[in-house]
C-alpha cells in the first residue's frame, strides 16, 4: 500500500516534527538573511458555490480497488493536499477529519486521525464517516483493510510528484465525490493561475538560470538533507525558471544527508527551505552553521528562499501561491 516516495520519507518525518515540536514560522524566511513580512494568512479559497454531490458513483482507486461512493455527507481526507482540494472544492462542512499535515485555517479545528503520516483506524471509524479518501503513501495497510473491512468507501489516489499531476489530482478527487463540474471549474482555475505566474518569470540577467537546493530541515530530530530529483520540488523549482541544484549535481533519490562535498557539487545560487525548518535550525545563522552551507554562494550571499511547511509540497489549488512565492523570492528587485 505504502510507496515509497516523499510523502512516505518527508512527510512522516515532518510529521513526527511537527508532533514533537510544534514549530511556529521561521525568523529569517527570505532574500539574504532578512526578516519576513507577517505571513499571509494559512487559508485556502473555496469555489464560490457549494456543490451537491452526484452519489452514488463508483469510481477506481489507484490500487485498482472498484470503490462506490453512495454517500458524501462524511468525508474523512488522510492527507493535508486531500484535506485541501475538498475543502476548495467548497465541500469543507462535510468533512469530519483531517491529517495532521492538514494546518491550514479551515480545518484546524477538526479532530485528527493521523501519527506520523500513519493513520488510526479506530479513530476514523468512530466517526462514522461515508468516504474516506487516501493516497498511495498512506499506511499502514492494515489500517487501511480495518476501514474498507468495516464496509466504508475508500477511495485511493495517486501521490503528486510535479506541476502535472495537478488537474489529474482534482479530477480524481471531484470523480469520487460526485461533483465532477466544481472539479473541472477548479482545475480551470487553479491551472490558469499557475499558467500567469509563469508569465511573469523575468529573463536571467546574465542569461543563467538560479541554482537552487531544496534542503530538508528539522534541527530538534538532527534531520539534515538535499534533495534529488525524487525530492518532489524540482517540478516547482524548473517551473519557477530555475535549476534544481540537488538534481543536476547528480542526486538521483529523494534526499541524502547533506555533507560538504554534496553542497560544493550542488553549489546553489540559493537555498530552498521549508519555513518550520529553518527555525528549527535557528534561522539563517543556524543554517550557515550546518557543515557545507558557508562555503555555497547561497550561503556567502545568505541567500534563503521559504514556503510553509503544510503547502510546498501539495501539488493543489494552492500550487500557484507558492510558485509565485517562488518566483517573488528568486526575483526579487528583479535580480535572480
Amino acid at each position: 500500500m505504502r510507496t515509497p516516495r516523499l510523502a512516505g520519507a518527508l512527510i512522516s518525518v515532518l510529521a513526527l516534527a511537527l508532533t514533537a515540536t510544534g514549530c511556529g514560522g521561521a525568523d529569517t524566511p527570505a532574500g539574504k538573511g532578512k526578516p519576513a513580512a507577517a505571513a499571509a494568512p494559512d487559508r485556502v479559497e473555496p469555489l464560490g458555490a457549494v456543490p451537491e454531490p452526484q452519489v452514488p458513483v463508483t469510481v477506481t482507486s489507484a490500487d485498482g480497488t472498484k470503490v462506490t461512493v453512495t454517500s458524501a455527507d462524511r468525508i474523512v481526507p488522510l492527507t493535508g493536499a486531500l484535506n485541501e482540494i475538498v475543502f476548495t472544492l467548497g465541500l469543507g462542512k462535510r468533512v469530519v477529519a483531517r491529517d495532521i499535515t492538514a494546518t491550514f485555517e479551515q480545518a484546524a479545528d477538526l479532530p485528527v486521525v493521523t501519527r506520523a503520516h500513519d493513520v488510526s483506524a479506530e479513530s476514523v471509524l468512530s466517526l462514522k464517516p461515508t468516504l474516506v479518501l487516501a493516497d498511495t503513501s498512506t499506511g499502514p495497510a492494515e489500517a487501511i483493510d480495518q476501514i474498507r473491512d468495516a464496509g466504508i468507501p475508500l477511495v485511493v489516489v495517486e501521490t503528486a510528484r510535479g506541476l502535472t499531476d495537478v488537474g489529474p489530482r482534482i479530477d480524481t478527487i471531484a470523480a469520487a465525490l460526485g461533483v465532477k463540474t466544481a472539479g473541472d471549474e477548479l482545475k480551470r482555475r487553479t491551472e490558469s493561475r499557475i499558467a500567469a505566474v509563469q508569465k511573469s518569470i523575468p529573463e536571467p540577467a546574465d542569461g543563467k538560470k538560479p541554482r537552487v537546493a531544496f534542503l530538508y530541515l528539522r534541527g530538534s530530530a538532527s534531520v539534515y538533507l538535499i534533495g534529488g530529483s525524487e525530492s518532489g520540488a524540482s517540478s516547482l523549482l524548473e517551473a519557477a525558471g530555475a535549476v534544481d541544484a540537488g538534481k543536476e549535481s547528480g542526486l538521483k533519490k529523494d534526499f541524502t544527508a547533506i555533507t560538504s562535498e554534496a553542497l560544493a557539487k550542488a553549489a546553489p545560487d540559493a537555498i530552498l527551505v521549508m519555513s518550520k525548518g529553518l527555525d528549527s535550525v535557528g534561522g539563517m545563522d543556524g543554517l550557515v552553521e550546518i557543515p557545507g552551507v558557508a562555503q555555497t554562494p547561497a550561503g556567502m550571499d545568505r541567500r534563503v528562499v521559504t514556503v510553509d511547511d503544510g503547502v510546498l509540497l501539495n501539488y493543489g489549488p494552492r500550487t500557484d501561491q507558492v510558485l509565485k512565492s517562488l518566483v517573488d523570492q528568486l526575483y526579487a528587485n528583479g535580480k535572480q
